[in-house]
């Protein structure tokens, strides 16, 4: 049976380059207010680049969260009203610098939803030409090219932990390997 919970108030403790921090005031179903926190994110989009050969194009790039370099598909924030599906083809390309000749919804992810809205809308892209890498000033980003059998492994090992680049993976797999 669902309940009724409303949010009463919404108010903003801190704005960042792409996030906002906000404090809720919920009332529950019981009566009793409750305090949360909330992280609104802007959006994402990603894309799975798959090469002729099979391989997957991963990116390696430092995450100051993590204090550390991760392995993870090709992705980024979206610019304003730019449609997600255009989001992860200039992704693709600025990163890894491959074009997509063919580029189709894969899946939507919503990272953390217990404390954010962040939504990712992944994209399988094939038909791959070698472009240029056009990277932003503050990106660092290395490009490799995996077998699908060895990125899940990866993921296995633990080697592998963004939740974007697992769901992407799996779900490629899942979709499209056979």
């Amino acid at each position: 049976m669902e309940q009724e919970i409303r949010r009463i108030k919404r108010e903003l403790q801190c704005e960042g380059a792409i996030t906002k921090y906000y404090r809720d005031t919920v009332v529950l179903p019981d009566g009793k207010t409750e305090l949360y926190d909330f992280v609104g994110h802007n959006g994402a989009a990603a894309a799975v680049g798959v090469l002729e050969d099979g391989r997957l194009l991963m990116v390696r790039q430092y995450r100051n969260a993590l204090d550390r370099f991760t392995l993870e598909i090709p992705a980024g924030g979206l610019n304003p009203d730019e449609p997600t599906i255009d989001a992860a083809a200039r992704e693709l390309e600025e990163e890894t610098g491959y074009r997509c000749g063919k580029i189709e919804k894969l899946i939507t992810i919503r990272t953390t939803v217990a404390f954010c809205n962040e939504k990712i809308d992944i994209f399988l892209a094939t038909d791959l030409r070698k472009t240029t890498q056009h990277l932003d000033e503050d990106e660092f980003v290395d490009v490799h090219a995996y077998a699908l059998e060895t990125l899940e492994g990866m993921i296995y090992r633990g080697d592998i932990e963004d939740a974007k680049t697992i769901a992407a993976i799996l779900a490629y797999k899942n979709k499209f390997v056979h």
